[in-house]
């Protein structure tokens, strides 16, 4: 029993090597990205502007977070960015009806949070495909937002609500501080707890890890769940960022957020990824946007950028798998 017992632990730390690989990799490459736009740019590397990248990249920072683990078990969120847009109007159609902006505020949580189970439910008790099952509850969470609002955005004037998305703490953005601490929280429990150890055994043999007595299907449900939460958590910051709740602002950060968990070194495989390396995935993604912004580069050229990052992403994690199965 010790033997079949330390079996999965020397998986579980041969994993967390070479994601530990993955994330050096990752930070020389940011290293050669920083040094590159500041050469090109006298405004790049300045305190502002570098608290000013992490701040506006932490509502995709904290969706791919929670999107981390949810990918190493095996499993997808395509509807998180729509869960986003979703607590965003939910926020505002409630406090303009009087309530609270604080108790809108978790209302919009529980529905993320009932959302993410929605998607659970249906991938781990109905058997669909995580792609098809949430690509489906996108499309209908936007279309719900939609009709909710018309389409039209909706304000929001609380002062005490925008400090979320605006205030800071001896001169750091509160964003930047909060998605800095949720990836901390992320990587304490993946880390540090048997649950993590549970998310790596999962997505690696869901079918070992059932006669090993692991409940699979339950720790999908939590991560879809937890997945829903920091969507709607993502879709408050930025909407107290914004100063208003749009149906889709989020929407077209998906790519974004899928992009910075498969470049961070996560596989769409399951089974190997890092928070770590997701979270320094996050700030490249940001520092790109932000470099070429300052170097007057088009917008649209710019979307040729993310594009083609994702398709390194996965092209990248397709000969991460293809080597180590040689």
């Amino acid at each position: 029993m010790a033997s079949s017992a330390a079996a999965p632990n020397r998986l579980v730390r041969d994993l967390f090597a070479k994601s530990w690989a993955g994330v050096a990799i990752l930070l020389v490459f940011y290293a050669l990205i920083m040094l590159g736009f500041t050469l090109l740019s006298p405004y790049f590397l300045t305190f502002g502007n570098i608290a000013s990248i992490g701040a506006n990249m932490a509502f995709i920072g904290l969706m791919a977070a929670a999107g981390t683990p949810l990918i190493i078990a095996g499993g997808l969120d395509l509807s998180v960015a729509a869960v986003a847009g979703m607590a965003g109007v939910v926020v505002a159609l409630l406090s303009a009806r009087g309530i609270n902006i604080w108790i809108a505020s978790l209302a919009a949580l529980v529905v993320g949070g009932a959302i993410g189970c929605g998607n659970g439910l249906l991938v781990t008790r109905a058997g669909l495909n995580a792609f098809i099952a949430t690509l489906g509850t996108m499309s209908i969470i936007t279309g719900c937002s939609l009709v909710l609002t018309g389409g039209l955005s909706q304000p929001l004037n609380a002062t005490d609500f925008s400090y979320i998305g605006s205030g800071t703490v001896l001169g750091v953005p509160f964003p930047l501080l909060l998605m800095v601490v949720v990836f901390v929280l992320f990587w304490w429990v993946m880390a540090r707890t048997p649950f993590g150890r549970r998310i790596y055994a999962v997505g690696g043999n869901p079918d070992a890890s059932r006669l090993l007595g692991i409940p699979v299907e339950r720790v999908q449900l939590t991560l879809y769940i937890v997945s829903g939460v920091a969507g709607a958590l993502g879709g408050i910051v930025l909407a107290s960022m914004l100063g208003a709740a749009a149906p889709d602002a989020a929407g077209q950060n998906l790519l974004t957020v899928v992009a910075a968990i498969i470049l961070g070194g996560t596989s769409l495989f399951g089974g190997r990824g890092s928070v770590w390396g997701t979270l320094l995935a996050v700030l490249i993604l940001g520092t790109l946007n932000n470099g070429l912004t300052l170097l007057n580069v088009s917008s649209f050229w710019q979307e040729v950028t993310r594009g083609s990052v994702l398709l390194l992403a996965v092209g990248l994690d397709q000969v991460r798998v293809r080597f180590q199965t040689r």
